[in-house]
């Protein structure tokens, strides 16, 4: 009897490990998504960042877990992909933040706004100073789920028909800008255009706008605006990053399992590191190849700064006395940059000029 009753025993054990197996199948479930990118896939370098997630979250998942990129256009314009995302079109996207302050100023310092955070800066107060969490509670106003996927560095100030020295100069000028700079600079007398990448050069080229920005000497070659719009400046003094992010619609997120979920918080950890590489990797060089190819590089004038530092100010307090949402990040963000600048300057601002002035040496 001892001996049936262990074998009983013992078979109800293998059966009940046996059904355990599917417990462990079912938290790697076969999932298919769609990703909207805002952006050509001509910009290997940005766009890029939706093929290099997708990549690792299949091989991450031995295939289980697959997410087809569709280039801005395909599914829905670059404007709409936020929107495509909160009503479940799709279920992520690949964009910036601030190309949808039409719907809230408050989306700007997700990505970039004027005289705010450099690349590592806007990193840190991401990831470690709070503004990760502060914007996901505000994104889910749109039912939407954000991560940080990449960044350009701090960009150029764009590509110009004309020479601006002054902010007369400015007086009536079309301007393609995103974010809350075109808020910023119409404040100088600057009529900002709001156009997608793809349609820049044709619009430089009709003369339907004097002036675009876009990224960076690598990103700006590609497009080719040194054709039709010689003088290129800098600093951009509104992206001194561009920060791009992953979204994802709300509900769906909730819904994978949790090794799901940190197979993409690691990817689009990689995906912002490795952007930036890119950039930095590649700038210089392409850098060359334009003022070689004719591009007249100009710093913006110590006048258009100044004034768009008192513009962008008063922006800024306007509507943090209009919108509590931008009130509570844009303290968050001030408060951060302002001991980030005190450390910068201790260490690297003083190395970084020594180097510039060090490199005729090296």
């Amino acid at each position: 009897m001892k001996r049936r009753q262990f074998l009983t025993t013992a078979g109800a054990g293998i059966a009940t490990a046996g059904v355990a197996a599917p417990a462990i199948a079912q938290s790697s479930p076969e999932i298919r998504w769609r990703l909207t990118s805002g952006f050509p896939k001509s910009l290997d370098t940005i766009y890029g960042a939706a093929d290099l997630m997708s990549k690792y979250v299949s091989e991450a998942t031995d295939g289980k877990f697959q997410i087809q990129p569709f280039a801005a256009g395909e599914i829905v314009g670059t404007f709409q992909a936020l929107d495509a995302v909160g009503n479940g079109t799709v279920e992520m996207a690949h964009s910036s933040s601030y190309y949808y302050v039409g719907k809230d100023p408050t989306f700007a310092f997700a990505s970039a706004a004027p005289f705010a955070l450099n690349t590592r800066q806007q990193n840190a107060w991401m990831y470690h100073g709070g503004g990760l969490d502060l914007y996901n509670e505000f994104y889910k106003k749109f039912n939407v789920y954000m991560l940080p996927g990449g960044a350009t560095g701090a960009q150029m100030g764009g590509w110009f028909r004309k020479e601006v020295n002054t902010v007369a100069d400015l007086a009536g000028l079309k301007f393609r800008i995103a974010g809350l700079t075109g808020e910023v600079l119409a404040k100088l007398g600057v009529i900002p255009q709001q156009i997608a990448g793809g349609d820049i050069y044709p619009a430089l080229e009709r003369g339907t706008i004097d002036a675009a920005e876009w990224v960076g000497p690598y990103d700006d070659e590609k497009l080719g605006f040194q054709k039709v719009a010689p003088y290129y400046y800098y600093p951009g003094f509104w992206e001194g990053t561009g920060m791009m992010h992953f979204f994802f619609n709300q509900q769906k997120w909730e819904e994978l399992p949790n090794n799901y979920k940190a197979i993409l918080r690691a990817g689009a950890a990689y995906a912002n590191v490795d952007m930036v590489a890119k950039y930095d990797a590649r700038n210089p060089a392409a850098l060359k190849r334009l003022v070689a190819g004719g591009a007249q590089l100009r710093p913006f004038s110590q006048e258009i700064l100044e004034a768009s530092l008192k513009a962008a100010q008063e922006v800024y307090t306007d509507l943090s006395a209009k919108n509590p949402d931008f009130k509570k990040i844009y303290d968050s963000l001030r408060a951060f940059r302002s001991e980030e600048y005190l450390w910068f300057q201790v260490a690297e601002f003083s190395f970084d000029n020594f180097m510039i002035r060090a490199r005729s040496k090296l």
